[in-house]
């Protein structure tokens, strides 16, 4: 993970320097942090994205206009419909070209691209939703992920947000990849371009990734580009006998640059017991 120099103003860290005095009352701070929010908005700003050099680079201050927009907003009253909302942070009001079922919620300050498809689903304040991307039926994107192009969220699969705690490094989907039904991807976790997580699967930064064909671990808490990958335990030596400790298991390699095939990729799982 690398940090690197931000389209925000400088205002946000000698804000974030004095974060316990703030408060909903102070109008200065409040205007520099609805600005910065107000980029990621947008997309003008973003708090983390891969590189060309494939690290992960953090903006650091748009991570901290985030957890300031907590201490300089006040509670605030809104209604869609019938249901009523009491909170700090407001809906998100901009979706251009997005399409946006019913049930669906995106809070202000998350950026969804056009051509994403939001079914009813969750997508938290900072996060960034690029173009194509499907979040599924009561799919959650926490704050400030990033999830890349043409990526599928399927229904139930939850993106860990940075919130709690402060300083979590955002979890980073690539494009082209799928993440399986109630598959849980958390604490600055990495899903490789063109990746398959299985349905279930746990990933977490200090999750092992392990190869079943030759038994390598290949690192922790990143699922490699273009291969489909699932949940597994491997036996660990305890004192109190042998455990199964959870691990990330990847099954296949897939042809690069290629659009998953879904009836290719269910013969794939089925092979080996599992489901997408």
């Amino acid at each position: 993970m690398q940090t690197h120099s931000s389209p925000l103003p400088a205002a946000v860290d000698e804000l974030w320097e004095r974060r316990t005095e703030l408060g909903p009352g102070d109008a200065e701070a409040r205007s520099v942090v609805v600005g910065a929010v107000d980029m990621l908005d947008t997309g003008r700003a973003r708090v983390a994205a891969v590189s060309p050099t494939g690290e992960v680079v953090v903006d650091e201050r748009a991570r901290r206009a985030v957890l300031l927009a907590f201490r300089v907003l006040g509670m605030a009253r809104s209604q869609v419909g019938d249901f009523h909302h009491h909170d700090r942070v407001p809906l998100k009001t901009s979706f251009d070209g997005v399409r946006v079922v019913p049930g669906a919620i995106a809070r202000w300050g998350a950026h969804v691209a056009p051509g994403v498809v939001l079914m009813p689903s969750f997508v938290d304040i900072g996060a960034h939703v690029d173009a194509g991307t499907m979040v599924d039926t009561w799919a959650t994107v926490g704050s400030c992920a990033q999830i890349g192009k043409n990526v599928h969220l399927s229904g139930g699969a939850g993106i860990g947000g940075v919130l709690e705690p402060p300083d979590a490094v955002p979890v980073v989907v690539e494009d082209d990849a799928l993440i399986g039904s109630r598959a849980m991807i958390m604490e600055g976790a990495r899903v490789g371009r063109g990746a398959v997580v299985g349905a279930g699967a746990v990933l977490s930064a200090s999750t092992p990734v392990v190869d079943v064909r030759t038994g390598e671990e290949l690192g922790r808490g990143r699922v490699p580009d273009w291969c489909v990958a699932v949940g597994g335990t491997r036996d660990r030596e305890f004192p109190g006998g042998t455990f199964g400790l959870p691990c990330v298991l990847v099954l296949e390699r897939l042809r690069e640059e290629r659009r998953h095939d879904k009836a290719e990729l269910d013969e794939i799982l089925r092979e080996y017991g599992a489901n997408a």
